[in-house]
């Protein structure tokens, strides 16, 4: 009953929305249908992934007022259609001033593949960071307002209702290692504490400064919000002879974070020069020596980078660490956490093909994520797509999917 349910639900929501709108002046529709398949390279040659997709933008404006609903559909093969709303919201335009409402990705920063103070839009990480960013962070339910003055922009977000990180299940590859994987026992999960109540009291708040001049641009922002993913607090059993566990229950809960960075981004010749940076104040990490085995600390999460070309080539790299801050040794992570990443692009046949390498590489386990791609337009609007996902190293971020590597190809139509 509920999935005949789901699937008229999503006929009568589209057959409405069509006809209510679609003769109405100033309506504009635009999106893609793609075919998505990727196959691992070890073992059997397994399909890693075999998606149909279409996503739909629906736009309209009337004078000061416009609104943009984007749907879409995953259909996987032998589920139930994944059917849900990215984004859903109402702009409100006044002189010097912007408000909106409703269901939106909200995107700060000047990071590549990293999200430092862009953390307002939570994410999924059921494919781990294999998705494309726009399809990676999730829209929430917010209302955000924009006040400009000059070339400045002071932002303003108000999120009602937390949303958690999206993370793989336990059948899924990409379900990453637990902090509790060195476990004497096998831990139960007690998920009662996991819920955030949804109340004012636990809302998100968020601000950003903006500035773009003629030297340098450059943000700073300050947030009050709940981590994205859980900290697993742990009680054990003893046994009063051999004073070992007998079992062990992890509770995951999330914690409130207070967070104030910045980002910049100037021109020093042909350099495009780039920096941003994160303090947050009550983040939560595992320390086998604390009775729930957790530990608060304070902890940065920074970048520096630049972009430049160099015969034609569009090149890129970043510098990224990860401290923890008054760091004691019983804590599991590392005291230091160091990243680069790369990117190199270039288009040939008068821009119909491109070729594009980018990688993440974990300088602390020697360890990496390696994503090289050709893009073809085959006609416009038509574009075929070959890449390959490949992992490095025995540990790590990155290296914990070493049996992961795949190929895969992306057939995308777009209107």
């Amino acid at each position: 009953m509920f999935k005949l349910t789901k699937k008229l639900s999503v006929t009568i929501f589209t057959v409405i929305l069509l006809f209510s709108i679609g003769n109405a002046q100033g309506t504009s529709f635009h999106g893609y249908t793609r075919s998505y398949v990727g196959m691992l390279t070890s073992g059997d040659n397994d399909f890693s992934i075999v998606q149909n997709t279409f996503d739909l933008d629906i736009e309209h404006s009337r004078k000061n007022v416009s609104f943009l609903v984007n749907p879409y559909i995953y259909q996987y093969p032998e589920k139930d259609l994944d059917f849900n709303l990215r984004e859903a919201y109402m702009d409100i335009y006044f002189k010097a001033m912007d408000i909106r409402i409703g269901k939106q990705q909200i995107i700060w920063g000047s990071a590549d593949g990293v999200f430092i103070t862009d953390v307002v839009s939570p994410k999924n990480l059921e494919e781990f960071l294999l998705r494309d960013f726009e399809e990676i962070r999730v829209g929430i339910t917010s209302l955000k307002a924009d006040y400009y003055f000059g070339n400045k922009t002071l932002e303003f977000v108000w999120a009602p209702i937390f949303n958690p990180t999206k993370m793989p299940d336990k059948s899924s590859i990409w379900f990453p290692e637990r902090n509790l994987s060195n476990a004497p026992i096998e831990p139960t999960i007690d998920n009662s504490q996991r819920k955030v109540e949804n109340n004012l009291e636990n809302s998100e708040v968020f601000a950003k400064f903006s500035s773009m001049g003629s030297l340098i641009d450059y943000e700073l922002m300050a947030g009050y919000m709940w981590d994205d993913e859980p900290t697993m607090h742990i009680q054990k059993t003893i046994d009063r002879e051999t004073q070992k566990p007998t079992s062990i229950t992890a509770i995951p809960q999330h914690h409130r974070l207070s967070l104030a960075g910045g980002s910049f981004s100037t021109t020093l010749g042909p350099f495009v020069l780039r920096g941003e940076g994160a303090y947050y104040d009550g983040k939560y990490f595992q320390d086998s020596n604390q009775p729930e085995g957790v530990v608060e600390k304070n902890y940065l999460h920074y970048l520096v980078g630049t972009d430049f070309t160099l015969f034609d080539v569009n090149l890129s790299t970043q510098f990224i660490q990860e401290t923890i801050l008054d760091y004691d040794d019983s804590i599991r992570d590392e005291q230091y956490k160091n990243t680069m990443t790369f990117l190199a692009k270039d288009d040939f046949l008068r821009q119909k093909l491109t070729v594009e390498f980018f990688s993440y590489v974990g300088l602390n386990n020697s360890d990496a994520l390696l994503r090289p791609k050709v893009y073809y337009d085959l006609q416009d609007s038509f574009e075929l797509l070959f890449g390959a996902n490949l992992f490095l190293g025995e540990k790590g971020r990155f290296g914990q999917y070493n049996e992961n590597d795949m190929l895969y190809t992306k057939i995308t139509y777009t209107f």
